[in-house]
């Protein structure tokens, strides 16, 4: 069991100096809009992953005006005390802290508290870009795999390379394709390595988020789930090779591991394409839901999940459906956040579990 007991902000967005006490599994956080609802859950985030969820860097995440920022948070960890601590010194540095013990690689934290968000703006998960998919395996196989993240960081550098010599070898005729041989190989290696497990993690993934999805939908609904990747069906020297003129021309990697996706069909048709809002709203929670059971699984640790005003256009089945789910007792802690106290509170009696109501 992980449990979040207790959390204390200081200069973390709109919270000055803020100290919050946590006694139940489920706890609701109530308030108007702009009142620090989502800050408080990116804060608890911050204590999982040392970064925010969201797309700002640490000092965006300072209070306005102010320089550095502390965010601490007390856990019972199988039962054990654990103190863990994010700081972001004035001069910019951060520092992340487990019991008083700092780390060498802040890298060697993740998966040691495992935490699973869902906010508004996750939609783009379902309709947005292929990287945003990516994003989502590569951030569960790095939590589950030390060797996934290596890898994993050795192919984003050797990219970035191999994407600055095609660069230089499209502005200098000169320059010979040694090094460019070199790197392919070293991309070739890592990229392998990514596309096996990625393909293994899927193998076992998927199935969760289509048995989420009819669970959260009531109904069963010709949903399809793929993992698409050029190396299903082409080795990844093979793709080099083929592509070798076009990179050139381009001056970039276009093909490889980096363009893997999760194909989403809603009766043979693209998802985003043929889904209601209710339906990718479904999609959304069955996928992070099956994030939280295959960390559960890996790892042994049932994740603390984070729910951002999730219940936005989400009918009233639909979201009965769901906290069923969630606060059934073998989920572990689970925050919510809504804009009516009313509404999060009658929900939550209905599923006869106890919990705990902020109000901001």
């Amino acid at each position: 069991m992980l449990q979040l007991k207790e959390i204390n902000l200081v200069q973390f967005r709109n919270y000055a100096n803020h100290h919050q006490d946590f006694n139940q599994q489920i706890v609701a956080i109530c308030g108007l809009n702009g009142t620090g609802k989502t800050n408080l859950l990116d804060a608890i985030y911050y204590l999982g992953f040392s970064r925010s969820y969201f797309s700002r860097t640490d000092a965006q995440n300072v209070q306005h005006g102010k320089q550095g920022m502390r965010v601490s948070g007390n856990f019972i960890k199988q039962e054990k005390k654990e103190e863990v601590s994010f700081i972001l010194r004035e001069n910019n540095k951060k520092e992340l802290l487990v019991n008083a013990e700092s780390y060498k690689k802040i890298s060697d934290h993740i998966g040691k508290f495992p935490c699973v968000m869902i906010a508004p703006d996750d939609v783009e998960l379902i309709a947005g870009p292929s990287e945003a998919r990516r994003k989502l395996m590569d951030s569960i196989l790095s939590q589950t795999n030390r060797d996934y993240l290596s890898q994993l960081i050795a192919y984003n550098k050797i990219l970035q390379q191999r994407n600055s010599l095609l660069k230089q070898m499209a502005e200098q005729a000169t320059i010979s394709n040694d090094l460019l041989e070199v790197y392919n190989e070293q991309l070739i290696h890592s990229g392998n390595y990514l596309h096996k497990e990625r393909k293994k993690f899927l193998s076992a993934f998927l199935p969760m988020v289509g048995e989420n999805y009819a669970t959260i939908a009531g109904k069963n609904e010709d949903l399809q789930l793929a993992y698409e990747s050029q190396l299903l069906s082409t080795s990844f020297k093979e793709i080099l090779a083929e592509n070798l003129v076009k990179d050139k021309a381009l001056q970039r990697t276009s093909r490889g591991v980096h363009r893997d996706d999760i194909g989403i069909y809603l009766n043979d048709c693209p998802f985003k394409s043929e889904a209601s809002q209710g339906q990718r709203k479904s999609l959304l929670f069955a996928i992070k839901l099956a994030e939280w059971e295959y960390l559960n699984m890996s790892i042994g640790i049932p994740p603390i999940l984070l729910l951002d005003d999730v219940f936005e256009k989400l009918d009233e089945n639909r979201m009965a459906h769901l906290l069923d789910q969630v606060c059934s007792n073998h989920f572990g802690q689970v925050f919510i956040t809504d804009t009516h106290a009313d509404r999060i509170k009658d929900k939550l009696d209905q599923t006869g579990s106890p919990y705990q109501l902020i109000l901001l």
